[in-house]
């Protein structure tokens, strides 16, 4: 988008890199230095794909000729430039089409809500021969594990359509308060988003919420915790959290929902985050339908911290 100028027309031929974007995305991430309100205020007059007018909610094909009227792209100089390092993060697997990598917990996955960046972004900056580099999924800041991304669209919208059709296998570790008594047991609550009055996101279990489940298995326990696995059969915002919680079984460390006045001794003994890690996804891959299962190994801080519940047993 380099050919930007504030008083001739662009034109740009859509490449695999646009390919089955939303045109708004796709302009948002292309404009810099341009306000959104701006960007929707052009889409609903000034641009065309292939000579005719479109909404926001258009995704781009495989050669289509996009039209930007001229536009007020700031100055490099009128945008604070926000310095992000280059990081490749611990690589579980690559190939052509998918890389996972080990993402540390206190990492975002992407820049936004007070946050300059994030592992998407820095990964970025450390690839600057990367054409295509997008985040497959999400985790929480706090939260450890296997994140996926995807180095080309067609992986990216074919992995989209195994998690959105339920066939994709996500685990995780978490370590809860209290003995958990069920083997197994399977938790269907709804959970309802909202902002908190300091603009911060928050779920709560309510019964007009997005339904959510999620299979939570008995991995050992101690007297004051249990380790659990939890499966993830819809991947709702801050679903195994919220639902712990709502049980009575928070999460060791969890910062929003979790046993303040606990959390504050457990920092005392050792454990200085959130006891979730993203241990597992399996899937068939995107391109080739190889059967995949990529695993992160439990992070040391959570491996020290079971190993002195098991001493303090002995």
């Amino acid at each position: 988008m380099n050919g930007l100028s504030k008083d001739s027309v662009t034109f740009l031929t859509i490449d695999e890199s646009g390919e089955a974007q939303r045109i708004d995305n796709f302009l948002f991430k292309h404009l810099k230095g341009v306000p959104k309100s701006h960007i929707y205020r052009i889409l609903r007059g000034e641009v065309r794909v292939n000579k005719k007018r479109i909404d926001q909610t258009y995704r781009l094909k495989l050669g289509d000729l996009l039209r930007i009227p001229p536009i007020r792209v700031a100055e490099k100089h009128e945008i604070e430039e926000i310095h992000i390092p280059a990081v490749e993060f611990p690589i579980i697997y690559e190939d052509d089409a998918l890389v996972a990598v080990n993402k540390p917990s206190g990492v975002a996955v992407h820049g936004g809500s007070g946050v300059s960046f994030g592992v998407i972004e820095q990964m970025r900056r450390a690839r600057p021969q990367a054409k295509f580099l997008e985040l497959v999924h999400r985790l929480d800041r706090e939260t450890s594990g296997v994140l996926l991304l995807a180095k080309k669209r067609s992986a990216l919208t074919a992995m989209h359509e195994i998690m959105r059709e339920g066939n994709s296998d996500k685990r995780y570790f978490a370590l809860v308060l209290g003995q958990w008594k069920n083997v197994k047991q399977h938790v269907k609550l709804p959970l309802h988003k909202f902002d908190t009055p300091q603009g911060e996101k928050r779920v709560m279990v309510r019964e007009d919420g997005q339904a959510s489940h999620t299979i939570f298995a008995l991995q050992k326990s101690w007297p004051e915790f249990s380790l659990l696995e939890a499966q993830l059969k819809t991947g709702r915002t801050h679903q195994i959290r919220v639902h712990l919680s709502h049980l009575g079984f928070p999460i060791a460390g969890d910062d929003k929902y979790g046993d303040f006045a606990r959390n504050k001794v457990l920092m005392k003994q050792g454990l200085k985050r959130m006891f979730l890690h993203a241990y597992s996804i399996a899937f068939a891959h995107p391109l080739t339908g190889e059967a995949m299962r990529l695993v992160a190994p439990l992070p040391k801080e959570l491996e020290s911290f079971i190993a002195k519940l098991d001493a303090r047993e002995n």
